[in-house]
């Protein structure tokens, strides 16, 4: 039996856990540096009298991390083909360095394809938490994902 998931393994209603991560000043300062040079992202100094009160992710950051996430978790078991996109991606609650991230990956719909029969796509609400339980991220995610039966509707 394969442990590869194909459409029809995903059922609505039901999670996947993704795994953790452990996010360090280093990569907060690295990333903020190059891609998001915001003051409470790159000065410590200037985040303490922010509103956050100390040094924090970019949001964008977040998003990788639930990106890595989800790939070391589902990457060699995945028959996704690709994705046409992300909607509704949110930053809930500030992470801080020495936060320790988890994610579970809820799947809310899928469809199959009506114009290609070997696969179809679902669509997941991946939520962020930190190491109190608090969510700190959502992002609605769609992937086309290949079937085990070309000819299955499920």
């Amino acid at each position: 039996m394969s442990d590869k998931m194909y459409f029809e393994d995903y059922v609505v209603g039901s999670e996947i856990p993704l795994g953790s991560y452990h996010v360090t000043e280093e990569e907060i300062l690295a990333f903020a540096r190059q891609y998001d040079p915001q003051p409470f992202h790159i000065d410590k100094t200037a985040a303490e009298s922010s509103i956050y009160g100390g040094l924090i992710s970019s949001g964008w950051m977040t998003c990788g991390i639930m990106m890595r996430l989800l790939v070391q978790s589902m990457g060699d078991r995945s028959t996704s083909m690709g994705s046409p996109g992300v909607d509704e991606v949110r930053w809930i609650r500030p992470v801080y360095a020495g936060d320790t991230l988890t994610a579970v990956l809820k799947i809310v719909e899928k469809r199959p394809s009506s114009s290609k029969p070997d696969r179809g796509v679902v669509e997941f609400l991946q939520q962020g938490f930190n190491q109190r339980g608090e969510c700190i991220s959502t992002a609605r995610r769609k992937a086309v994902m290949l079937k085990r039966s070309p000819g299955n509707a499920a």
